[in-house]
């Protein structure tokens, strides 16, 4: 190690990039130092949320005393030196890596469904290219796989850049994706290079969300949502849950984070849709049949010492992470909540509870949800997602494909005066909303728990109903609740347990876990009977951030971008009056009137809920 080195260690190493001086610390890479002094290095292979790859080489920028160009986005940065960006023999490198990208990349942009947003695209414009000196691919070389219910891959518009194959195993540790053979003949392949649908992939579309280019989308619903609503003997309702409505103005050049719920419902009806309904309802009722479930499992296994109760419960919102646990965790099915997701009971109640009110013939209703979601499309299509007698969800549009449907009937979002949801459903509760983030459901499900157990106010505890300890984007949280004191048991739990005393002096124990790659790491800990194994509830999410980091969200994403969207759900959540499940006056008026014999009962177990061996079908191939 020579003296300049020596000295660097520790301290801030002097460099200069393009004739500006920095300091930076050691190991800082080049790229990330540039971005300090403003300076803007192209990449196509780099991604925040990802490590360093140094694979496209779009990046490279001349170090003073090296040979040859170096990868910015990999090139630490250990002693002193002098850095150029942009000179003539980087921009001569960079122009021909992207003709030689764009000449084995097939398609034509202005059919593809990232034209106008493709990070190739983008920067062929930027360095002026509009002829192919390398040649141009005549055909397509890959057939297009069509075979996943949420994601179709098309190769020939593949530039390996490998973000898909890195965010399947290092953010989803599912590593259904990986890169085959050398040299001319590299591709990205799935295992023994089956179709995507008879993988291990569990639907999530992060794949997707990190892709520069159009070779990884999703599965298209808007034409089949547009024929439903043209058809006038079609009743087509849509329920919204809450994290596209923290992201849809981004489809329309807004800033993340720009709030646009009651906008959408005006864009919504104006587009065709007959009624417009609000998933934080069913969120609620969730709380509130999910809560249920938990407190009937504890009471089995401490009072009543039932040996066969699973415990940690585990939250079953989730279709990718319900789709992980089938394929990874199988013995641990039983540990998940019999709950299904708010788009499943809302799928079920339209088709039953609103048609009956409304003298609607269920089949003549078309069920559409806007979801983050690309394994929602999965998960209304299971073979168990029919309670109705109906397919309870008809189609599942992700916020990008809404975007897409909006600007196709003309409408400027943002312009949109403010209308509220429909009935019978109301507009729900705070504590609806905050699904969308990671930790949203354990915060709810403990705003409701603190009130209905230990009969005291939630303020009482958290400072205006903020339940601090369970938000956050580190990827594993833990906390614990004491229960000091108890209070009688409510009316509408009264059938569950006859008093609170046996909770009296307990600690409820609980963790929140977002990335399935995470979720491995909480799994193997309770496998092993680590600390996670103590907890009496994990709220599990497949995707970085939760809800509103899913695979059908706008694009580009990062940890900035997620955090932006969860500083929306929570500002909406504060304006809500009501911020509390139990007190939702429709989620009650719903059990007065049609699920009669109460939480948990019967009728709601049937319409509301599933089981471990119904969700054991979902595992491997039966997405076909």
């Amino acid at each position: 190690m020579s003296a300049q080195q020596t000295t660097a260690i520790g301290a801030n190493i002097p460099v200069t990039i393009d004739g500006m001086d920095i300091r930076v610390p050691l190991k800082t890479t080049i790229l990330d130092a540039a971005k300090e002094l403003g300076i803007r290095i192209p990449t196509l292979c780099h991604h925040a949320d990802l490590c360093e790859g140094g694979l496209c080489r779009v990046c490279v920028v001349e170090v003073e005393g090296k040979r040859t160009l170096q990868a910015s986005c990999a090139y630490p940065i250990t002693e002193p030196m002098k850095i150029k960006t942009s000179s003539a023999k980087v921009r001569k490198a960079r122009k021909n890596i992207l003709q030689l990208m764009l000449s084995n990349h097939a398609g034509d942009c202005t059919t593809c469904n990232r034209n106008q947003n493709c990070e190739l695209q983008k920067l062929a414009s930027e360095y002026g290219i509009t002829t192919h000196p390398f040649g141009k691919v005549k055909r397509p070389k890959y057939a297009i796989d069509h075979s996943s219910l949420s994601v179709v891959r098309d190769n020939n518009k593949c530039i390996l850049c490998r973000r898909c194959e890195r965010t399947c195993a290092e953010i989803q540790g599912v590593n259904a994706l990986v890169t085959a053979n050398r040299g001319i003949e590299t591709e990205i392949q799935t295992f023994m290079n089956l179709p995507l649908g008879d993988t291990m992939c569990i639907n999530c579309g992060q794949c997707i969300n990190r892709c520069p280019t159009g070779a990884l989308q999703t599965v298209d619903a808007t034409c089949d949502v547009w024929k439903a609503i043209d058809d006038p003997k079609k009743h087509v309702v849509i329920q919204t849950a809450p994290a596209p409505r923290a992201a849809i103005a981004e489809c329309f050049g807004e800033a993340p984070g720009t709030p646009r719920t009651f906008e959408m419902n005006t864009a919504l009806r104006r587009a065709g849709f007959n009624k417009v309904f609000d998933t934080n309802f069913t969120a609620d009722l969730t709380i509130l049949e999910e809560g249920t479930e938990l407190l009937k499992r504890l009471y089995g296994a401490l009072v009543q010492k039932d040996a066969s109760v699973a415990l940690p419960q585990f939250t079953s919102c989730s279709p990718g992470w319900i789709k992980y646990i089938e394929q990874f965790y199988p013995e641990y099915l039983p540990n998940v909540s019999s709950a299904k997701s708010p788009q499943q009971m809302f799928g079920a109640l339209i088709k039953t509870y609103y048609a009956e009110k409304n003298g609607v013939d269920p089949k003549d209703i078309v069920s559409v949800s806007l979801m983050p979601c690309t394994a929602k499309k999965y998960e209304c299509a299971r073979p168990e997602m029919n309670d109705s007698g109906f397919k309870d969800i008809d189609y599942v549009l992700t916020t990008r494909e809404l975007g897409k449907l909006i600007k196709e009937a003309g409408i400027d979002l943002p312009q949109m005066p403010k209308s509220d949801f429909d009935e019978p459903f109301g507009t729900a509760t705070g504590s609806g909303v905050i699904f969308g983030a990671t930790g949203g459901v354990m915060e709810s499900a403990i705003r409701t728990v603190v009130e209905l157990v230990c009969g005291i106010q939630i303020e009482d505890l958290f400072e205006h109903a903020n339940v601090i300890p369970v938000r956050g984007f580190e990827g594993v949280r833990y906390a614990e609740l004491p229960i000091s004191a108890v209070g009688p048991v409510p009316e509408v739990l009264k059938d569950v347990v006859p008093d609170w005393n046996w909770l009296k002096d307990a600690t409820l124990k609980v963790a929140i876990c977002h990335g399935t790659a995470n979720a491995q790491k909480v799994m193997d800990d309770i496998r092993a009977g680590g600390k996670f194994s103590e907890c009496h509830f994990i709220e599990f999410m497949a995707c970085p951030g939760g809800c509103l980091g899913g695979g059908g969200q706008p694009i580009p994403t990062n940890k900035d971008i997620r955090s932006k969207r969860a500083n929306a759900i929570y500002a909406e959540d504060m304006a809500y009056t009501v911020r509390k499940s139990h007190l939702n006056e429709a989620v009650l008026r719903l059990y007065k009137e049609f699920l009669t014999d109460g939480i948990g009962g019967h009728k709601a177990h049937h319409l509301l809920h599933t089981s471990y061996t119904d969700r054991s079908l979902g595992v491997r191939g039966s997405n076909k």
